[in-house]
């Protein structure tokens, strides 16, 4: 489950959109629009990943935070999963942790090696996203308004990804590995600028849990 994780975060990170360079549209894309002064997010999510043949491997449920700039929490829970189970994400500013509940585990990697060249840059806040990514008009379909967005470096964890957006709200997310893998994430009961604690987008490592890697004071 935890590729399953793994492949989400990489869609949360920056949501913030800075100086256009020459490739960039010249009218603003639904996601132009939704960054326009967010400042937090809070949504509930579900996640479906498919393997190159399009048969689902895996499937779990949770929950999103995202406090600008560069603060977020994600947490999954495998579908049929006991409660207090599965994976939790945060980036705190300075690092990213990972704490798989399971295993008793916990990794950390300072944000920007743990966020950088991936679509985590999407959401978080403090990044020139044109500079890592060509951001495309992807056109309507199945009743939603798309952008395309694909990775400028070859050593991005992520082939493209596809946003989708309903009345203007962010209500998908596609995203294509390298192994042709796919994940779907549908989101749900979006809260925009609502109150984010300090504590929900900081992490202290549980008494007992292995720790891997040195974290960034």
């Amino acid at each position: 489950m935890r590729r399953l994780a793994a492949v989400a975060l990489v869609l949360l990170g920056a949501l913030e959109l800075q100086a256009a360079r020459g490739d960039a549209p010249t009218s603003p894309t639904p996601l132009d629009r939704y960054l326009d002064g967010l400042t937090t997010l809070r949504a509930n999510f579900s996640q479906t990943l498919t393997d190159s043949h399009g048969r689902e491997i895996d499937h779990g449920t949770g929950t999103l935070v995202v406090s600008r700039p560069g603060k977020l929490r994600w947490e999954l829970q495998p579908q049929g999963a006991r409660t207090g189970s599965g994976e939790l994400m945060v980036a705190d500013g300075k690092n990213v942790w990972f704490y798989d509940r399971d295993l008793a585990q916990v990794s950390v990697k300072p944000i920007d090696a743990g966020l950088s060249g991936t679509p985590a840059m999407l959401l978080s806040g403090g990044v020139d996203v044109r500079s890592n990514f060509v951001l495309k008009d992807g056109g309507e379909h199945d009743g939603l308004n798309w952008v395309a967005v694909e990775p400028r470096t070859a050593e991005s964890d992520f082939r493209r990804a596809r946003l989708g957006f309903a009345h203007g709200d962010l209500v998908r997310m596609i995203l294509e590995d390298k192994l042709g893998q796919t994940a779907t994430i549908v989101f749900d009961h979006a809260v925009r600028n609502g109150p984010v604690a300090p504590d929900e987008v900081s992490f202290t490592p549980p008494t007992g849990a292995d720790v891997i890697g040195t974290p960034r004071q």
